[in-house]
């Protein structure tokens, strides 16, 4: 597994910061030390792991615990999962956020594509994670499919008391995305981008991002970057695979992937308020890690 997971790397011109990764997901268990390995060797030095929910919010923060030299960690609750939302998460989840680690609130926003849950329960959640925002003056990690419209509303009623927000894994239209940047807020992009059938839309419009508000991220272990030269057998996205959606988002932007790192990466310290340097780039569990290269 190892030798085909190596084939697929590319290393980036600088040190990158994933900032949405889904570390909790069941398909990365057993398997952290492996992930932070590569993610080194590909010189994807920092990561955010997405909290969707309370457990996953909680298990992210012990992750940042194990390995504070390359994670931190969002807090929040994902519009799928809002019908749960209640007084108690809004309590549970006020406790998370004091803990150091976490440097967002989210993943939050709203989803009227699948409506797992109601549109009525998204906006309830999504509000009162507005708030938790405003009163721990964290900035969000938004999500948002087919709501551009009532989403673009609500933070506009907003903007003024929250800290700052970015909305991640970008695919929506031209007028979502003006509509996003003239709130100020930051754009996130995935391997959506590197998607040569469902990317195109995307690949036109990312020149429209000012530099300086514009962050790359995986959302792995989905939206494996289509444009890798030889694909893991397993399917599996990684938050070493980061310099596919780089190297991408430098054909259709006109920066130069050095660029393009140093600034994304810029970017990224500024957004969630990152020290210069978390701890050593090599502070992973040695025994683990020695598993690793035995594979």
């Amino acid at each position: 597994m190892r030798d085909s997971q190596q084939n697929a790397l590319l290393v980036a011109p600088s040190s990158l910061i994933d900032i949405g990764v889904n570390l909790t997901n069941e398909r990365f268990n057993g398997k952290i030390a492996e992930v932070v390995a590569q993610s080194l060797e590909a010189n994807v030095t920092k990561q955010i792991i997405t909290g969707t929910s309370l457990a996953s919010s909680e298990a992210a923060l012990a992750l940042c615990e194990r390995y504070p030299g390359q994670f931190r960690c969002t807090v929040g609750i994902h519009p799928h999962d809002a019908s749960e939302f209640n007084s108690s998460t809004r309590s549970n989840l006020r406790d998370l956020l004091q803990n150091s680690y976490c440097v967002a609130v989210g993943e939050t926003g709203l989803d009227f594509n699948r409506n797992f849950s109601t549109p009525q329960d998204q906006e309830k959640a999504f509000e009162a994670q507005l708030e938790l925002a405003i009163e721990f003056q964290k900035p969000l990690f938004m999500h948002e499919r087919d709501a551009f419209e009532r989403q673009h509303e609500i933070l506009k009623s907003y903007r003024d008391h929250i800290t700052d927000g970015v909305i991640h894994c970008f695919t929506g239209s031209k007028q979502a995305l003006f509509g996003y940047l003239d709130l100020g807020l930051y754009i996130g992009i995935t391997g959506w981008i590197c998607d040569e059938r469902r990317g195109t839309d995307l690949q036109a419009l990312v020149h429209n991002i000012p530099p300086d508000r514009l962050m790359i991220e995986t959302d792995a272990p989905y939206l494996l970057p289509r444009n890798m030269l030889r694909k893991p057998k397993d399917r599996t996205n990684r938050p070493a695979y980061l310099p596919w959606v780089l190297k991408e988002l430098s054909l259709h932007t006109g920066l130069s992937e050095l660029d393009l790192a140093c600034k994304t990466s810029d970017n990224a310290r500024r957004f969630f308020r990152l020290p210069e340097h978390f701890a050593p780039a090599n502070e992973v569990e040695n025994e683990s890690v020695s598993d690793f290269y035995r594979l």
